[in-house]
């Protein structure tokens, strides 16, 4: 049974998408579409169920042998790497990240895998949370960062350290006595993206304490929030880790408030693919890196400074 045959039914059946298989295979559809014909041919069996061209569905034999398939491919992967034959080429790990995530440990995460995997091909993506929910389940990212858990059987989630959250203004209003939260909000004040896990979090403490800012400014990017803080556009909230760097730069300053922001909460999400172990190898490094880092800023230096030094 070729093994190819068996790998590209089981993403189509596991995506439960003929294009989305294509996209995670860097293949063209019509490839998969023959190769899981192939395969159905060489079993005598139908293994996905055509008659409906708008919803996706396996036959029964289908859905019996994605079992069987995804054994296969751990056995083969198993042989690979007990035989020493696991492809020593170019692995390409396909990530995706908040905006708060890449001004925090980000860099220095991927400048350690850059220094334990030197094979390692990387393709990062920006994206708000819904985003990046959507690509890793559609398979065209292996590992996101994001403020949301999500829920499905083929999908790995654990919690990441959360991030503490602070006012960031502009430098003259720094002072040593705490802000009273109704100080800050009579001020104008900005957030990341308008339904993002930060925003929706702000309105629902400030609701809770009645208050309500003249104006609540949504923006996308922090280096575009760290310049409208410099000119006095208004108060923003940032990840404590990102605004301890930026403050040593900009004109810029964290205002200390009697009133703690609620925490941001990281998710890590992937897709367990049982025919590579050296993928696997990569996120597990990764995760490893942000348990050791992720929820120090000190430490993230560290991590920063020893990824360079692996680097020479």
């Amino acid at each position: 049974m070729n093994q190819r045959f068996v790998e590209a039914f089981y993403w189509v059946a596991t995506l439960k998408s003929m294009t989305r298989a294509a996209e995670k295979l860097f293949m063209t559809q019509s490839a998969i579409s023959s190769r899981v014909s192939a395969l159905e041919e060489e079993l005598g069996i139908l293994l996905i169920d055509r008659r409906d061209r708008q919803q996706f569905a396996l036959t029964n034999a289908g859905m019996r042998f994605l079992n069987y398939a995804e054994r296969l491919m751990t056995i083969h992967r198993q042989l690979r790497d007990e035989l020493g034959t696991e492809d020593a080429g170019v692995h390409l790990l396909r990530v995706g990240a908040i905006e708060s995530v890449l001004h925090t440990w980000l860099i220095p995460m991927l400048q350690h895998l850059r220094s334990v995997h030197p094979n390692l091909q990387l393709e990062l993506t920006v994206e708000i949370t819904p985003v990046l929910v959507e690509a890793v389940k559609r398979g065209t990212l292996d590992l996101v960062f994001a403020a949301q858990s999500i829920s499905a059987p083929d999908i790995r989630t654990r919690p990441l350290p959360t991030m503490e959250m602070v006012f960031v203004g502009a430098k003259h209003l720094k002072r040593r006595a705490p802000y009273t939260l109704a100080e800050i909000v009579s001020s104008e004040m900005m957030t990341f993206q308008r339904g993002s896990q930060p925003h929706l979090a702000l309105l629902e403490q400030l609701r809770g304490e009645g208050l309500e800012p003249p104006r609540l400014h949504t923006v996308s990017s922090i280096p575009a929030m760290v310049h409208l803080i410099e000119s006095g556009f208004g108060i923003a909230t940032l990840p404590i880790i990102a605004a301890q760097s930026l403050v040593r730069k900009h004109e810029i300053a964290i205002l200390p408030c009697e009133t703690a922001l609620s925490p941001l909460p990281v998710q890590a999400s992937y897709r367990y693919d049982p025919g590579s172990s050296a993928l696997l190898s990569v996120i597990q490094d990764a995760l490893k890196f942000i348990d050791a880092f992720g929820g120090n800023p000190k430490k993230v230096r560290a991590g920063t400074a020893l990824a360079h030094k692996r680097n020479r």
